[in-house]
């Protein structure tokens, strides 16, 4: 089995190939379109910000390739919200993938939020989890989140967690799944997602 873990000008791909190599997978890191369309599985890693990593996929014509991928695909953090329509951050169309918007966390904090901080960084448990890659998993397991957008509520939700207000943690689509959070910096429990997604 092929993994590739796709490389753009920000990510976290050496976290994402060590998580991988723990569960006995060497991966493929490209951002080469031949080699990712042919890769039996795909994980497109997240941090940075979503109008310079949009202009990358761009120029290597990935924004219109992904969206065509027929084999599992895995999109983490800030690869879960390019996967969305529009991100707030940068007023940047994405690869519309799940017909979702990504929503600053900012305008929601008010004098009776002010307990709350943006980012959103540490540990929390998912939420009415009915995913694909959640096997296995309780409102008990927890996961590390860093993010100052989120992704909107909708059909496509497959695990809910809170930040001030519910917001998706999961969403799935087909062949296409995405965490906000990072599996791969979550301990066992984040092990047990990325070990479901390449049982698929």
């Amino acid at each position: 089995m092929q993994v590739a873990i796709l490389r753009y000008n920000a990510g976290n791909t050496q976290s994402v190939r060590h998580a991988l190599e723990r569960l006995g997978v060497t991966p493929l890191i490209t951002d080469d379109p031949d080699k990712l369309a042919s890769a039996d599985k795909v994980i497109f890693p997240g941090v940075g910000h979503a109008h310079s990593a949009m202009a990358y996929l761009k120029s290597k014509n990935l924004d219109q390739l992904i969206p065509q991928f027929k084999q599992p695909f895995l999109g983490i953090c800030l690869g879960m919200q390019l996967l969305c329509e529009h991100s707030e951050e940068g007023d940047t169309p994405c690869l519309g993938v799940f017909p979702i918007k990504v929503v600053k966390f900012d305008r929601f904090v008010t004098t009776e939020t002010n307990g709350y901080k943006v980012p959103h960084m540490g540990w929390n448990n998912l939420l009415k989890m009915n995913g694909t890659l959640t096997k296995g998993l309780t409102d008990e397991d927890y996961m590390y989140f860093v993010h100052s957008y989120f992704v909107e509520l909708s059909e496509h939700t497959s695990a809910q967690s809170e930040h001030i207000i519910p917001f998706s943690a999961m969403i799935e689509k087909g062949n296409f799944y995405a965490a906000q959070f990072h599996p791969e910096k979550s301990s066992q429990q984040g092990s047990k997602i990325i070990q479901n997604f390449l049982e698929i």
